[in-house]
This record gives structure tokens, C-alpha cells and sequence, in this order.
């Protein structure tokens, strides 16, 4: 039995990644920002436990850690799987406190998060980080820059706590999702269709055009990522950047 800390876990990706780590008999404690999705989520799943965190507050981040100690003694596996779209426009019209708000809470909240549960896995010589970037890392995506700089960040975050943390048995990887098959992922699909004034079916066509398996991914290939590299079948993999994305080889 593992005990695991995830982010942005009420819903989503998130929420997914939890009931697997649950069902595979291990103790979770969440966080999120959504308290009506916390409460939905709690209640639906009465073995997770869970804090309302704003992770781009690096005081609520301690909140988050002190609850979650006190019924964890302890924490085996943090996954940060927190994010968010941040300003869309070309770069000379992104506004400072957006673009800072993008990069505090999908670059800094991984910081604030990592600070708290490093000591902890230092203490047992022993822990697993995961921390989710996103294809677009590689590929580049215009008009999206703040989004972008701060999952690249996350790229060098996390092959950095690799080699530092190593040395006390820490592991620390990167997943790379690519199209996400949920209400996220198609909305900013939406988004991007309206922008150009294309049709939605289109916009589809348009964008899985550069994914070689032509395909969306299914939020439950993200969860059995996470549980791989949090197993013992994974105990040597680390610094590690695995994209789930059906080879996503350019993004417009």
C-alpha cells in the first residue's frame, strides 16, 4: 500500500488517476481548487481524502501537506497533475498578470508541491514524483505561449529533482498527454474551431492529422501511467520524459 498525493483531482484526469490508485488498494489524499467538485468527488468516493488548494499558493500547499500527513504518516508517490490553459494571443498582447498567473500555478505549483513532500521522501529514502507536461512541450504551440513556457518548465523541473533527489531514492518522470478524450481537452478543441470559424468535425480532422495514430487519448491511459511508474515493475526508471499521446508530431 502506497500512500499517494495528487493534484487538481476532483474531476478529470485527476479524478481518474485517484479512483485507479484507490482500486489498486493504496490511500490517496487529493487536492483541488473546484470545492463543490472536492465535495462531489468525496462523497462519490469515500476512500479519498482531500484539501481545497489553490496550488498557485504556496501557504495553501502547506495546508494541503499538514492534512495530508495527519492520516498518511507519510507520503510514497506525489503526482502533480495541475493546470491550466493560461492567455491565449501572440505574445506581444499577453497581459503580465495572466501570463504570471499561467506560469505560478502550472510551473511554481510544482515547485511549491515538490518542496513539501522532498523532506518527507528524504526521510524514508524512498518516493516517487510524477509530474504531468503535455505534448505541446515538444511540439510548440503559437498563440499559447504562457501555457507552453510553463509546461517546458515542468520538462526541466523534473529531470532536475531527478539527479538531485536521486541519491535518496527518489524517482521523478514526466508524462506527456497528448488529445485528451474529456470535456477539457474537446472544449478547448471548440475554442480553437470557433477562433477560425471552422466546423468542430473539421477542426478534429485538422488537428489529429498530426498525430500519427490519429487519436484521442482516453483519460484511463494517463492513470495506468501513473500507476506503472509508481509500481516496483518501474523502481529504476527516472528522469524520464513518456509521452501517451499516439506520437503527436506537431500541434498548429
Amino acid at each position: 500500500m502506497k500512500r499517494v498525493v495528487i493534484t487538481a483531482a476532483a474531476g478529470g484526469i485527476g479524478r481518474v488517476i485517484a479512483e485507479r490508485f484507490v482500486r489498486d488498494g493504496h490511500r490517496v489524499h487529493i487536492a483541488d481548487i473546484d470545492s463543490s467538485a472536492m465535495t462531489a468527488t468525496l462523497a462519490a468516493v469515500p476512500a479519498l481524502k482531500g484539501t481545497v488548494t489553490d496550488v498557485g499558493d504556496p501557504g495553501q500547499v502547506e495546508r494541503l501537506f499538514a492534512e495530508a500527513m495527519r492520516w498518511l504518516g507519510g507520503i510514497d508517490v506525489l503526482i502533480n497533475n495541475h493546470g491550466i490553459a493560461g492567455p491565449r494571443g501572440f505574445v506581444e498582447d499577453l497581459d503580465y498578470a495572466e501570463w504570471d498567473h499561467c506560469i505560478r500555478v502550472n510551473l511554481s505549483g510544482m515547485f511549491y508541491t515538490v518542496k513539501q513532500a522532498a523532506p518527507l521522501m528524504k526521510a524514508q529514502r524512498s518516493g516517487c514524483i510524477i509530474n504531468l507536461s503535455t505534448t505541446s512541450a515538444r511540439t510548440g504551440l503559437p498563440k499559447r505561449t504562457a501555457y507552453v513556457a510553463g509546461k517546458v518548465g515542468v520538462l526541466g523541473l523534473t529531470k532536475n529533482l531527478a539527479r538531485e533527489l536521486g541519491p535518496w531514492n527518489i524517482r521523478c518522470n514526466t508524462i506527456l498527454p497528448g488529445f485528451m478524450d474529456n470535456a477539457r481537452g474537446r472544449g478547448v478543441l471548440a475554442k480553437v474551431a470557433k477562433d477560425k470559424g471552422i466546423s468542430l468535425e473539421a477542426m478534429e480532422q485538422e488537428a489529429l492529422r498530426y498525430v500519427s495514430m490519429r487519436t484521442w487519448i482516453d483519460m484511463s491511459e494517463i492513470a495506468s501511467a501513473c500507476a506503472f511508474l509508481a509500481s516496483e515493475e518501474a523502481r529504476h526508471i527516472s528522469g524520464q520524459e513518456i509521452a501517451v499521446c499516439g506520437n503527436a508530431e506537431w500541434e498548429e
